[in-house]
């Protein structure tokens, strides 16, 4: 029992190297640039088959890397969630999609990844959307998009569809940038997640909320 038990232990202690390598090789460089060969040899390990033993495919990583880093993730916007309640403001809301995000990139530490790396995988059209429907199961998130969508209700459909994914690479790319910044020392003194959480919030909340110019019909 023993042995198995360490046997185990060794293949999590692997499996956690492998996606650390990943995720900041992914960050640098690329997706498609990166092969599992090199996932490998950056974690340390022999077998330059690893990757495709504990993890399947390269689309079966991204996964498990974003699973990883989103219950995480979750834990913190569910804490949000109890705290904001049956709130009618659109900035609250906002700031349950935006400060769950800033305050996990926080807990990283500097240097981080992992804000790179998910602008990464938005770059890749097949990725973003297994990974954006996957996001979508967990509950408090779910919630989030739920209370947000009843304090905009009067915004039509259609430029809800057109915002709704200005916001998402808006956050994504912003904390990309901000993390980038960090990790190279080139953030403005005293700049903070804390900081770019508000820019953030504020930033989404008047791109949802901005005036909706008038269509006027087109003449043939």
């Amino acid at each position: 029992m023993s042995g198995r038990t360490e046997r185990t232990g060794r293949s999590a202690e692997t499996r956690e190297a492998i996606m650390a390598a990943a995720e900041r090789l992914f960050a640098e460089h690329g997706l498609v640039a990166v092969s599992n060969r090199q996932i490998s040899e950056a974690a340390g390990q022999g077998n330059v088959a690893a990757v495709g033993y504990h993890f399947g495919t390269k689309t079966d990583l991204v996964r498990a890397i974003m699973r990883r880093h989103g219950e995480a993730t979750e834990r913190i916007r569910q804490r949000m969630l109890d705290e904001t309640g049956d709130s009618r403001e659109v900035r609250d809301w906002v700031a349950c999609l935006v400060r769950p995000t800033t305050e996990h990139l926080a807990s990283l530490g500097v240097p981080s990844w992992y804000a790179r790396f998910c602008a990464q995988v938005l770059t890749d059209p097949v990725l973003r959307v297994l990974v954006t429907d996957e996001a979508l199961l967990r509950e408090p998130l779910r919630q989030t998009l739920n209370g947000l969508g009843r304090c905009l209700g009067l915004l039509p459909d259609q430029v809800r569809a057109q915002r709704s994914p200005m916001a998402r690479l808006l956050i994504t790319h912003a904390c990309a940038e901000q993390e980038r910044a960090l990790a190279e020392s080139t953030a403005p003194p005293r700049t903070s997640w804390e900081d770019t959480a508000d820019a953030l919030t504020d930033a989404v909340t008047g791109l949802l909320l901005a005036p909706v110019t008038p269509r006027t019909p087109h003449h043939s």
